[in-house]
């Protein structure tokens, strides 16, 4: 059960009692980068234990474009889930990475497989990784009918490619122009526009059909551009889509807490080495996992909208993958824990989002998940 709204701020003078714990219902996380090995090691044991269901990212190199690409690396995630994560309580979600060469053959053996529930499009050169995305969306047109038959969701990471358009408006660009083609020529995909950034995106997601459907990030309902540039350049709040001003973080706050069942938590935990991150040309990319709930919750408290919270973790996105709400709830306490200043990624070293800093939230281990009632069906 989530509490009512009240105010959250430990050191609040206000009268009332600040909220001290909430449970949910076992969250899912529907945007997820793992990578691969040799990082499988250190990037599993945060989602398994943080989340019940990981849509994984195929942006891998060379990508996961087949079936058995995706097979054998949701192997190796399984092969990295820790033992004191109980056995079906972690359940990763695959996903192809859609080519110009992405054939109607391979989407129908995808729509086949019980572990493949979607196909990312990647506009080629978008995003990390991004290269072998799409060039001519003329060429995936057998393979989006084909989706459309199977019932396979299309992820779409949505920015424009054109270097001639500001890159704190690349997103608008894209939902201006290539996706509202794609929705009218397809109205029977189901289509995710994944870590939505701008106001311009979340409502041309409120505006769509329920087929449409927007992931939302904690770092971009924390944060806007302002975080890259404080106090010099932050390289670790450095992502694509790229953070955007105030009225746009409201306007995702706002969407996240509504109640609205389109949308719902993708986080985009996207881990780089130190290294990548802290230099000449650094990579794009926040590493969340090791917080994300807690920092949703953290701003979902910030306006008071808690008992929304479920909604957005746990519910909203099971509804629109057609997935069942898990049986089982988390316990998330008012425990403020400062973040590591680095943490293992492989041989290396990653740096967390908000590292040395508070949060002011933390989940707690499995232990104090208790089953959702037949009678709950695990509403709030």
């Amino acid at each position: 059960m989530i509490c009512p709204p009240c105010q959250t701020d430990p050191s609040s003078t206000a009268t009332s009692q600040p909220v001290q714990q909430f449970e949910l219902v076992a969250p899912d996380d529907f945007h997820h980068h793992f990578r691969d090995e040799p990082f499988l090691e250190h990037t599993v044991p945060h989602a398994a234990r943080s989340f019940n269901r990981v849509l994984v990212m195929p942006n891998l190199v060379p990508p996961v474009t087949t079936v058995d690409a995706a097979l054998a690396y949701r192997e190796r995630i399984m092969a990295r889930v820790p033992q004191d994560v109980p056995q079906g309580s972690f359940v990763p979600l695959m996903a192809l990475y859609l080519t110009d060469k992405t054939s109607v053959e391979e989407i129908q053996k995808a729509g086949a497989s019980e572990h493949i529930h979607a196909v990312k499009l990647y506009p080629a050169g978008a995003t990390t990784n991004s290269d072998f995305g799409v060039t001519d969306y003329e060429l995936v047109v057998p393979a989006l009918q084909a989706m459309e038959r199977e019932g396979l969701l299309l992820l779409i990471h949505g920015e424009s490619t054109d270097q001639s358009v500001d890159i704190f408006e690349r997103e608008q660009s894209f939902y201006q122009t290539v996706l509202p083609q794609l929705i009218s020529r397809f109205p029977r995909l189901r289509v995710v526009c994944e870590h939505i950034t701008s106001a311009f995106a979340a409502q041309f997601v409120e505006t769509q059909g329920p087929n449409v459907a927007g992931t939302i990030t904690a770092h971009h309902l924390l944060y806007n551009r302002n975080a890259l540039f404080r106090g010099g350049i932050n390289p670790h709040y450095y992502c694509l889509p790229i953070l955007k001003t105030e009225p746009d973080r409201l306007k995702l706050l706002e969407c996240a807490t509504s109640g609205n069942p389109k949308f719902f938590l993708g986080t985009d935990s996207a881990p780089h080495t130190i290294g990548r991150k802290e230099c000449a040309c650094g990579c794009a990319g926040c590493f969340t996992a090791h917080a994300a709930v807690e920092l949703v919750a953290e701003a979902f408290a910030s306006i008071g909208r808690l008992e929304a919270l479920e909604g957005f973790t746990s519910l909203h996105g099971a509804t629109f993958y057609g997935l069942p709400v898990s049986p089982m709830r988390r316990v998330v306490k008012l425990e403020p824990w400062t973040v590591p200043e680095s943490m293992s990624f492989g041989p290396e070293q990653v740096r967390p989002l908000r590292a040395g800093q508070t949060v002011l939230w933390k989940m707690q281990d499995r232990d104090t998940d208790a089953l959702v009632t037949e009678k709950g069906d695990g509403a709030a």
